[in-house]
């Protein structure tokens, strides 16, 4: 299709059907694949349109830099890893840098809340438009994960704009504005975490809250550990809950998050817990406690604490990944005194 539209002839580029065919025969001796058979099927990978520049394949797939009358087109693999590692290689090919050289950079910012639909930010959006003329921006917001990011580009001499739309998001929305900068709930945590030691005690979201702090690299200065207590016996073996208060409250209520919290706190020796008990179906639901019913605790060694017991809407998988991340930003909230959205 880009040669078709390049109006170039699609021709074989021996030398990327060679390199190809090496990376090919390494996958062919592990796997114990026909060598010969992939080569042949994987040929068309290194037809390239005439004149193109080739860029080596981080995974199996070359990318391209197609000039054509028009624009610069670039090809490139879509799996994140390879693409990324790409995409340097062909902002330095000649036809894109001609193209770059050319061009006004966009300048920008990220800002990141939780807690708020879109559509509150949409009607914020609209009320400074009256007031300011926001044609000179690109502005995108995405729901990513329970967290709405809000970007907002643009090119020199829209900066006016650009510092009116941070301002009135900061003024409407500042209780549900977590990040000006772009910095992620993650990398926030883990700086908040620096001189301390946190302790984990998760059910229902099973270890995806400590699989999300261990993530960045320096783990191990603020994580003690993490205890997944998916049964009763477990939360009273391993982090002491009393059985007498799971069957007396049940095992997702805020006072079993609580002394799983507490748990955490004298197992690890930590400055700061978090627990997390919860519904995430799509069985076990009641009238009381409906599936996506989530008890949090975050505490910290003095006797602070942050207590939550919200119902969670999605599927199973939802409900556990949004519950690791609203761990996160109770256990930041608690740490900054900041006031809570949720």
């Amino acid at each position: 299709m880009v040669a078709r539209f390049a109006g170039r002839e699609l021709i074989l580029d021996l030398g990327m059907e060679e390199k190809i065919a090496r990376i090919l025969a390494g996958f062919a001796r592990r796997l114990r694949f026909d060598a010969e058979a992939l080569r042949e099927a994987n040929r068309k990978q290194a037809m390239v349109p005439r004149g193109a520049a080739t860029i080596d394949p981080a995974g199996t797939a070359p990318g391209l830099v197609v000039p054509t009358d028009g624009p610069t087109v670039i090809v490139l693999p879509g799996p994140p890893r390879e693409l990324q590692a790409m995409w340097p290689v062909a902002l330095e090919a000649e036809p894109v840098r001609a193209v770059l050289s050319r061009a006004t950079p966009f300048r920008g910012y990220t800002l990141r809340l939780i807690g708020i639909p879109e559509s509150e930010i949409a009607k914020t959006l609209r009320e400074v438009d009256r007031k300011t003329d926001l044609s000179a921006l690109e502005i995108t917001t995405c729901l990513r994960g329970g967290e709405l990011e809000i970007d907002v580009r643009h090119r020199d001499g829209a900066d006016t704009a650009a510092d009116a739309v941070r301002a009135a998001v900061r003024e409407h929305h500042g209780r549900y504005l977590f990040s000006e900068d772009g910095t992620t709930i993650d990398e926030q945590v883990a700086r908040l975490l620096r001189g301390r030691r946190v302790g984990l005690a998760e059910s229902c979201s099973g270890g995806l809250l400590a699989a999300r702090l261990t993530r960045l690299p320096g783990a191990s200065e603020y994580v003690a550990g993490s205890v997944v207590a998916y049964s009763n016996q477990a939360k009273s073996d391993l982090l002491g809950v009393d059985p007498a208060l799971i069957e007396r409250r049940g095992a997702v209520s805020p006072e079993v998050a609580e002394a799983m919290a507490d748990g955490a706190l004298e197992r690890f020796r930590a400055d700061a817990a978090v627990s997390i008990t919860g519904i995430a179906g799509p069985e076990g639901g009641t009238k009381e406690k409906p599936v996506g019913y989530v008890c949090f605790c975050a505490k910290l060694a003095d006797g602070r604490s942050l207590a939550r017991d919200p119902v969670i809407p999605g599927g199973r998988q939802d409900i556990r990944e949004r519950s690791a991340l609203l761990g996160l930003h109770m256990l930041r909230i608690l740490l900054t005194g900041a006031e809570a959205p949720l």
